[in-house]
């Protein structure tokens, strides 16, 4: 006799992900701390060697550098970064590397439409994996970095069963923890975009299968779908780049593509199959055809339509990888014009608070009216398992000398104590570990529309629980970071992002 299972259970959440700190005192990270010691000691010299005076002038100093360390907004950034970066944006404005003009008439020696800022040294071949499909392998010589893109098509949550959508994110989460253990893997990305639809494939489609003998009301019909479903309709498209390092150990020599090509060659497809299990749909690497199309289409959005006629013809428009990027643009202090369209990227600066449900990211990702193209980038970069195991240990200890540095800690301190040792108890017992960070761009072809995009993504945000910050100053990098490019963001700052991090 069979018995019902009477237990009803309830939606299951994720969460505990943390922010890694250093310990320190009075809120700072090691080297704060290690700023506000030597400040002491600097100021004890002077006043042995200047007497008071001088100790009471040093004081003042370092008292005012530890207030602008320790004077932070709610995006956790102090007065000395954001000063930084103003004085940043006012050097490039002052050499005018904020304007980019390409092609035969622009300010380019090469004449080409190349792409700018960090994507311009990047280089772009072609090869075949084991299964004989073409792929595009992306070469960025500033960081020795070689990127595969995929192209996945998302099956959806709609209409699916709880239970199938948590088979769906345990197979992404042990996707995310397989990366750790593939060898040379320096990152991973995903980007799903939505943009409006043009209705060139669904006439291509309707076109090629209509039947001559058919009635008329029914070619009638046909007809009128074409020319009325595609207004105000969407297109979805999602992208997973994954991108390894040259060299194959740490002081390695650097392979070159043709070195590259045969060994990524082997592994492109386990790393499709096991997207399949994750919800992704069919995954296949995309050409350098196909790549070039969608860089195209994001700097210059008018030409998705031309693009996507040429395909409906059967043609393949001749894209090659110096011809993909703007023919100008203008990066601004909060957005960023590009061949007639003006977007704005914002970065994710603090993840969900608390426990989440798995459609906690589905307004963000769908479709809005109020904007032209949205572009949704999850960032990843997997730590190997003995770098993972020192990561949580530090965590750890930093936040339980938190804790018990005060008489009366903070119930956020105690939380955040019980986070630290869930998380390390998890990465002991075989789980991965991986920094993860989100960049959202808002494309808009009409630069009327700015604010509306603005507070669309403002509520958004609020629905996905994300703090998110408008960047400034560098919106045309941010830009290039949310394309499935590949690009690791960290690799290319001059002050690394680990020693801003212990201030």
């Amino acid at each position: 006799m069979a018995v019902a299972d009477s237990e009803v259970r309830g939606p299951r959440t994720y969460g505990n992900w943390r922010k890694p700190a250093t310990a320190g005192l009075m809120g700072l990270g090691s080297l704060g701390t290690g700023l506000l010691l030597g400040g002491l000691i600097f100021v004890v010299f002077l006043v042995m060697i200047g007497g008071m005076l001088a100790g009471f002038v040093g004081g003042i100093l370092v008292g005012g550098l530890l207030l602008a360390v320790l004077t932070k907004d709610k995006h956790d950034r102090n007065l000395i970064t954001r000063m930084t970066v103003r004085m940043a944006w006012w050097n490039t404005r002052s050499k005018k590397a904020h304007l980019y003009r390409s092609g035969p008439l622009g300010r380019t020696p090469w004449g080409t439409f190349q792409l700018p800022g960090l994507a311009a040294p990047s280089r772009l071949s072609e090869h075949t994996d084991s299964y004989g499909r073409p792929f595009a392998l992306l070469y960025v010589p500033a960081t020795g970095h070689y990127t595969v893109v995929i192209g996945t098509e998302p099956d959806g949550a709609a209409l699916v069963d709880e239970d199938q959508v948590d088979v769906w994110v345990a197979g992404w989460g042990h996707w995310l923890a397989n990366l750790g253990d593939e060898p040379g893997i320096e990152a991973a990305s995903v980007t799903v975009e939505t943009a409006p639809d043009t209705g060139t494939r669904l006439r291509r489609e309707i076109m090629s299968n209509i039947d001559p003998g058919s009635p008329a009301f029914a070619q009638a019909m046909l007809h009128e779908a074409v020319d009325r479903y595609p207004t105000g309709s969407s297109v979805v498209k999602a992208y997973v780049a994954v991108t390894f390092s040259a060299a194959s150990r740490t002081g390695g020599k650097k392979r070159k593509p043709d070195e590259m090509g045969p060994e990524l060659a082997a592994r492109v497809p386990n790393l499709t199959q096991q997207l399949s299990a994750t919800g992704g749909g069919a995954a296949h690497p995309l050409s350098a055809q196909e790549l070039c199309e969608t860089i195209r289409i994001a700097y210059d959005p008018a030409s998705a339509v031309l693009i996507d006629e040429a395909h409906a013809n059967g043609e393949d428009p001749e894209l090659t990888w110096p011809d993909v990027g703007p023919t100008a643009h203008q990066t601004m202090w909060d957005s960023y014009i590009h061949d007639g369209a003006l977007s704005m990227t914002w970065s994710m600066t603090a993840a969900p608070r608390g426990n989440v449900q798995s459609n906690i990211l589905s307004r963000l990702l769908a479709p809005h009216s109020d904007i032209a193209r949205k572009r949704v980038t999850l960032l990843y970069r997997p730590l190997d398992a003995a770098r993972a195991a020192s990561v949580v240990e530090a965590d750890l200890r930093a936040a339980e000398f938190r804790q018990t540095s005060s008489d009366k800690p903070s119930a956020r301190d105690m939380v955040a104590t019980r986070a630290a040792r869930a998380t390390a108890a998890e990465e002991a017992s075989g789980a991965g570990l991986v920094n993860f960070g989100l960049v959202v761009t808002a494309t808009v072809t009409d630069p009327a529309l700015k604010p509306e995009a603005v507070a669309t993504v403002d509520n958004l945000s609020a629905t996905a629980r994300l703090r998110l910050r408008l960047v400034h100053g560098s919106q045309d990098s941010a830009f290039a970071g949310a394309l499935p490019l590949g690009l690791v963001l960290p690799k290319h700052l001059k002050v690394p992002a680990e020693l801003r991090e212990q201030l």
